[in-house]
Formats: C-alpha cells, structure tokens, sequence
C-alpha cells in the first residue's frame, strides 16, 4: 500500500507539472506575440547586461522563464512557433539578440521549431548535455545565456544536415514587415535576395511585398481530416481550421454541432498562387471527399458537413464553378454533385484543440483520404 501510494503520488506530480506547464505556454503565446523589442535592439545588444534572476521572473512568463534559465522543455506540437510558416527573425526573448530565420526553417515533423542553421552573423553557444541519460549537445545564446534547446545531426542532408531543435518558449518572432523598423534592417538581405522584402534608395532596408498570397476556404465534412491532407500539400503555406458560412456571430463548436448557426466547419488555406494555383487547391478538395452527399460525409452528418466552396473574388468563384462543372461531367461520380458555392464571409477560427488535431493526435479520427489523380 505504501509502495502504491508513492507510485500515485509521482504519477500525480508528473500529471501536476505538466498542467503548469501546458497552462503557463498558453500565456507565453500571448506574451510572445504582444511583447515590444526594444526600440534599437543593435544598441541594446551592444550594452546587454543579463538582468538578475529576481527580474527575471518578474519579466517573464512562467513557461519562458523555466525554459530560458532551468533548462525546461515545453509540449511538442503544443508551443507557439513549431509550424509556423511566416516570415521573419526569431530573436531570444530575454536580449532580443537576432537567432534563426524562417528562411532555415523546416518542418522536422519533431513538434518544435526546427532551423538548419543560425542567422548569420549569430553565435551560439554549444555544451555537452547528459541530463536524460545519454550526451546530447545543448544549444544556448551567447548573449543571454538562454536555453534554446539541442541540435542534432538528422537535418536535411543538402543543408548541413543540422538540425537546430529549438523551444518556442525562448524564442519571440519579428515578421519580415517589421524588421527595419524594430531595428533589425541588417539582417533583412537574405529576406530581400528571396523576393521577401525589397531595400530602398537610401539602402536602409524596408519592407516589400512578402511574396504572392491568396487565402482559400474550404469544408468538406471534419475539418480535422481536410486540413491533415491540405497542410502537407507543396505551395500551402498555411492552414487554420474554423467556421463559415453562418450567421451566429463568434460561434463555439458546441453551437455549430447542432446545425443552428448555419455554419461549415472549414479549413483556411494561405497558399503561395506562384507555386500551386487554386484550381490544383480545388481538385485536391475534390479528391478529398464525396461532393454528392449533402449535409453529410461519411458518418458526420449535418449541415455544418456540407460541401462547399467560400471564394474570394470573382476569378475564384469562375474557377470554383468551372471546376464543379467539370466534375459533374467527368462521369466518376454516380450522384450530381451538390458542392455549394458561396461569397467568403467572416470565417471564425476554432478552438485551438482543433488546430493540427491530427497532428497532436495521430490516429484521431477522420474519415478523409486522398485519392489518386
């Protein structure tokens, strides 16, 4: 008895701690995006004194401070940066000294951010790590002393083959468009060489077009199994999951489950159009579920499963009704295909347990596969 309540008893802390953590994350989230740099981040760097460990903990959130300075490590797939796609600079959020670009970013498929190499220009500091039972080597900023994670030696072959395995939690993200001016013009050359940002007459860098983007909505039955399929597709940059198409405004998924709020459940698509144009987006929706069942796929059924196209212009609306026509001719389906069309309005993100579900959960539930061509 004894020995069970000791095992119940380390279970329980496991369970504890993992709460704390996963809590104290979702308010590093809101930290990260909202936190100012400083307004010259060069001058700032060159006149760096780590603050106390007193400030510290006043200054950061929990989650940031556990990681930076006590070597913690947060949730895989349930941090803020590991599949974001923007571009940009990762800076440390304790000095603000310039780390990794979204240009070496890849998706490693480990949950966390995952680069190739550091900015250039950038000094990261390397130790030795046996704290889990075998030698890693941890990687740490040179200025701040921060945390940062470990890097291993399974990255992409063509390009070092590093793998910089990074904690979002040390990490606060400068999009390209705001580079110069939070004060990091310097390190916007690669952006510019990329097409992503543009330097002016005077040379001081400032902020061009961040390559061609169009967004693309979509339902089709659970967005769950949609946005698995679409997130991997070449030329999406990225995806969210949520609800259109309906008239309640701010609607929870409780609500849309009862077929009242008039709302899809829908996956929206950022793609690059210089890479994959939306007619090849539409015919993976097509290939992704049945366009003949109304209200319905599969064993979901009701209006918020319906199939449907949400454009956003008039170029797409011609695209999406030439693509149901020819659909409807190409004699595979045995049923007309009843794929609404409609004007794009105001598309409610869904609770964040659904963003990447299957991702966080592999093996969940879908009921979507992709056929072939």
């Amino acid at each position: 008895m004894h020995h069970f309540s000791k095992t119940f008893a380390g279970i329980f802390s496991v369970i504890l701690i993992g709460a704390v953590l996963l809590y104290a994350q979702s308010k590093t989230t809101v930290a990260q995006e909202k936190a100012p740099p400083a307004s010259n981040p060069t001058v700032a760097m060159k006149n760096f004194k780590k603050p106390s460990d007193e400030e510290l903990r006043k200054n950061l959130e929990p989650l940031q401070y556990a990681v930076t300075q006590h070597e913690q490590t947060e949730p895989p797939f349930r941090n803020t940066f590991w599949d974001k796609k923007k571009p940009g600079i990762y800076v440390d959020v304790v000095s603000g000294e310039p780390l990794f670009s979204s240009l070496d970013k890849f998706d490693s498929g480990c949950g966390w951010p995952s680069f190739t190499k550091p900015v250039s220009q950038t000094e990261i500091t390397e130790k030795k790590d046996f704290k889990i039972g075998y030698e890693r080597t941890e990687v740490r900023s040179k200025l701040a002393d921060s945390h940062l994670g470990h890097v291993f030696n399974d990255g992409p072959a063509d390009k070092g083959g590093l793998r910089y395995c990074i904690n979002s939690a040390s990490l606060k993200f400068i999009p390209v468009e705001e580079m110069a001016q939070k004060g990091y013009g310097d390190y916007l050359e690669p952006f510019v060489k990329a097409g992503l940002a543009k330097a002016d007459a005077t040379a001081n860098a400032t902020v061009g077009k961040t390559g061609r983007r169009e967004t693309a909505t979509l339902a089709g039955g659970c967005f769950w199994g949609m946005e698995e399929i679409i997130r991997q597709i070449p030329g999406v940059i990225e995806t969210k999951v949520g609800y259109t198409g309906g008239t309640t405004p701010n609607p929870t998924y409780k609500q849309v489950c009862t077929g009242r709020t008039g709302h899809a459940e829908s996956v929206e698509i950022i793609f690059d159009p210089d890479k994959i144009s939306y007619e090849k987006i539409l015919d993976y929706c097509f290939r992704m579920h049945d366009p003949t069942t109304l209200n319905r796929q599969h064993n979901d059924v009701g209006t918020q499963y319906r199939s449907a196209i949400f454009y956003h212009s008039e170029a797409q609306k011609k695209t999406a009704e030439e693509m149901k026509e020819r659909q409807e001719k190409s004699g595979y389906w045995k049923k007309p295909v009843v794929t609404e069309i409609a004007k794009a309005t105001e598309f409610y993100p869904a609770e964040e347990y659904h963003q990447d579900y299957l991702v966080k959960n592999p093996g969940g539930y879908t009921c979507h596969v992709l056929r072939p061509e």
